[in-house]
């Protein structure tokens, strides 16, 4: 126990099941065959779309986990900032946009996913593309719908164990 806690603990689960989305916003097939520019925004606004995912197939629970995912979430863009040198005094400032952005997607797909493909497709194009009326759009559609489904299986438990996929 002692040498666990000097040499560093497991991570929670909110912070491994992070790590997956993150992993999962940043694979090839969004920037190479989906058209979604590789820029911050973009790559923020993919996890933003695979936060959606997941705390949408989290709700309905104890929403303690959600909010310990969205927290992981935040100091992870707390630490990136930091890391690409804003300073301290900047952080706050920085992040406030950013979680407006977040709050307005999540609350846009959320309405979108209710209102049918041709909100979500909106939504997409809004958020993902930038404005941009793009022509990959109805493929991401088809990528959610089929992720949201396949999540949909994915017993709540695992996802609180800190993993996107059953074993």
């Amino acid at each position: 126990m002692i040498l666990r806690n000097l040499f560093g603990r497991k991570p929670s689960a909110a912070t491994r099941l992070y790590g997956a989305i993150v992993a999962a916003a940043r694979q090839e097939k969004f920037y190479l065959n989906m058209g979604v520019p590789d820029t911050l925004d973009a790559r923020f606004d993919m996890i933003v779309l695979h936060m959606f995912l997941v705390l949408d197939r989290l709700r309905g629970g104890n929403d303690k986990f959600r909010q310990e995912l969205t927290d992981v979430f935040f100091a992870d863009l707390d630490r990136t900032l930091r890391e690409m040198g804003v300073g301290d005094l900047s952080v706050s400032k920085k992040i406030r946009p950013m979680a407006e952005a977040f709050a307005g997607r999540i609350q846009a797909y959320a309405t979108a996913t209710e209102k049918g493909d041709g909100e979500m497709v909106q939504a997409l194009q809004r958020n993902v593309y930038s404005g941009e009326n793009h022509v990959a759009a109805p493929q991401l559609l088809a990528w959610f719908k089929n992720c949201k489904l396949e999540l949909s299986m994915v017993p709540v438990e695992t996802l609180r164990n800190g993993e996107l996929h059953s074993q």
